[in-house]
């Protein structure tokens, strides 16, 4: 599934393409993907100028006057700025018609993506309990040590809550914990403050690092240029199990953590 640093790539990749430009109609080749198509897509987005793309943990907004279009890549969905007769694929699921003579098109094989909308002045719920932002500074070790205070659960499925933290997916959570030094295993209440500082730092490290790289890139995902992101050349732990851990070269662990495949070394993380 496409993480944080996917979806960034992404958003970047459209701006000088789409930012500024028309919407002069919207090709709806299906009803649905993971949930119905709401009528404003095909009604109210048709003459509207696209003035800013945002990004909100994965999703990404598409923002007019009259309200954002709300996208969600999914497990393997993309988007694609290309000329309008570009034939159309099996899985090319959407059009938006820009006044570039150009199409926004979204791709989703398994339709495990959606495109919603957000009327103006509202947020979508979706958007209403998400936690902040890794990369702001709203997010730090203070943020995770209080929300974490009587928390059981392993620290990997606690930094994976979207509401503690947004954006942190399995790849990057893997890779934080290893270079924190933390086990995924430990309890969330049971992490230090100070050792909640270090993986706060780590995340946002290895998070600025992977966008600046273009992303990871997993079976389904090639970024808006068609060009595969860099940064799983660069992965310590995720994928790794049964490895040499780079650190110490002893192998590195593999289990399930709810329901995710969580890869770290037992001698380094604690």
């Amino acid at each position: 599934m496409p993480e944080l640093p996917e979806v960034e790539t992404t958003r970047a990749g459209l701006l000088p393409h789409v930012q500024g430009r028309t919407v002069t109609g919207v090709v709806l080749r299906r009803p649905d993907l993971r949930w119905p198509i709401p009528p404003e897509i095909g009604e109210l987005l048709p003459g509207q100028r696209i003035d800013a793309i945002r990004r909100r943990a994965k999703y990404l907004l598409l923002d007019t006057a009259a309200g954002s279009a709300l996208l969600h890549l999914g497990m393997s969905g993309s988007l694609r700025v290309l000329p309008a007769e570009t034939p159309v694929g099996t899985h090319d699921h959407v059009d938006l018609r820009l006044d570039s003579g150009r199409v926004l098109r979204f791709n989703d094989p398994r339709r495990f993506g959606c495109l919603l909308w957000q009327p103006a002045g509202t947020t979508h719920p979706l958007l209403r309990t998400l936690g902040p932002e890794p990369l702001t500074d709203a997010f730090d070790g203070n943020h995770l040590f209080l929300a974490s205070r009587g928390r059981r659960a392993p620290v990997k499925t606690f930094l994976m809550d979207q509401r503690i933290v947004v954006g942190v997916g399995n790849i990057y959570a893997a890779e934080a914990l290893f270079a924190a030094g933390i086990s995924p295993l430990r309890e969330a209440g049971r992490v230090s403050r100070e050792r909640y500082a270090r993986l706060a730092a780590e995340v946002k490290r290895i998070l600025a690092h992977a966008i600046g790289r273009g992303g990871t890139t997993l079976r389904d995902f090639i970024s808006p240029d068609g060009a595969p992101g860099y940064f799983e050349q660069e992965l310590s732990a995720y994928g790794r199990g049964g490895e040499a851990c780079p650190a110490c070269g002893g192998p590195l662990k593999q289990a399930m953590i709810g329901q995710r495949t969580t890869v770290w070394c037992p001698r380094c993380q604690r």
